[in-house]
């Protein structure tokens, strides 16, 4: 067992290589804690806008110890809407740079964006992720109202978002989900990228939240909370055994290729290394697992199975 364990960790460490992360995507690390500028490492808000109006610009995103029960970290991010002379902002929090061009919420001018040149305001993404993964707690004042996230993954340019006819030629996949509140509690949020092109090569991800999916829209002190934001990998790091041997997951649970042998013991781990199932594959067969990433391994070969 200690062998299949060691086994596990070797795997995961390998994976952790292979499939590239949003730097902070876990909101622990903060930049000028306390202050007006205060905004999560690798985030942006308000406070570092661009444009016209960023001289008016508001703190909307502060450091929070509301997190879920079973959180390996201590924070997460809280962001909010404001009312000013009857105008709402959404909260707005981004990978990239706010451009503050217009007091008018819908206008063009009004944009998120990708700053290639200034790590401060881009992450790089040289990858292809399956789904991104994320934890949010919303509260509305009204039931009708969805809060928004969107990811783009783009090449090489300034990607502006939402999307311009310049911008258009550069996506390489999307996702995007408007949400309702979540009654107060944390809810975990899986959406699956469409690689939509027309470009093919992944070098940057632009991953915005924002407390309304309608600019203007919603009521003062809407909020999000969100944390854990994680990238999804469903074939990275993981060594290429023969393609005739494979485990996979649908609505009926765990499925194995009929080429195992009837008496291999397979190790079911969740990411977290606990080991969650122990059998063959007849008894594994349909079993049904949590959302997440687990790693199975029969102490020969390992195989990642994500579960939506």
């Amino acid at each position: 067992m200690k062998k299949i364990y060691t086994s596990f960790f070797a795997i995961l460490f390998s994976l952790a290589a292979f499939g590239q992360q949003i730097d902070n995507g876990s909101m622990e690390e903060w930049d000028n804690l306390g202050s007006i500028n205060e905004e999560p490492s690798n985030w942006n808000s308000f406070m570092t806008a661009s444009g016209g109006l960023s001289l008016f610009a508001s703190k909307q995103v502060e450091q929070s110890t509301d997190i879920r029960s079973g959180a390996s970290g201590m924070y997460s991010a809280r962001v909010f809407s404001k009312s000013t002379i009857g105008i709402i902002a959404n909260g707005n929090l981004t990978l990239g740079r706010i451009n503050m061009g217009s007091s008018t919420p819908s206008s063009t001018s009004n944009y998120n964006y990708t700053v290639t040149g200034n790590s401060d305001f881009s992450q790089q993404l040289n990858a292809s992720p399956d789904s991104i993964v994320f934890w949010v707690k919303y509260n509305n004042s009204s039931s009708s109202d969805l809060a928004r996230i969107k990811a783009i993954i783009h090449d090489d340019f300034d990607y502006v978002d939402p999307m311009t006819t310049e911008s258009e030629t550069h996506v390489v996949a999307d996702a995007a989900l408007n949400f309702e509140s979540t009654d107060g509690s944390w809810v975990r949020k899986s959406i699956a990228f469409d690689y939509v092109g027309p470009a093919t090569t992944p070098e940057y991800i632009l991953v915005t939240f924002t407390t309304n999916m309608i600019p203007g829209g919603g009521s003062d002190g809407d909020e999000i909370f969100i944390d854990d934001i994680e990238l999804i990998y469903s074939t990275s790091g993981i060594s290429d055994v023969q393609k005739s041997y494979w485990i996979a997951y649908n609505e009926s649970g765990l499925v194995f290729s009929n080429d195992f042998e009837p008496d291999d013991i397979f190790c079911v781990f969740s990411t977290a290394g606990k080991q969650v199932h122990l059998g063959t594959c007849e008894e594994l067969s349909r079993v049904s697992l949590l959302p997440g990433m687990y790693l199975i391994t029969n102490n020969k070969d390992s195989y990642k199975v994500v579960v939506h």
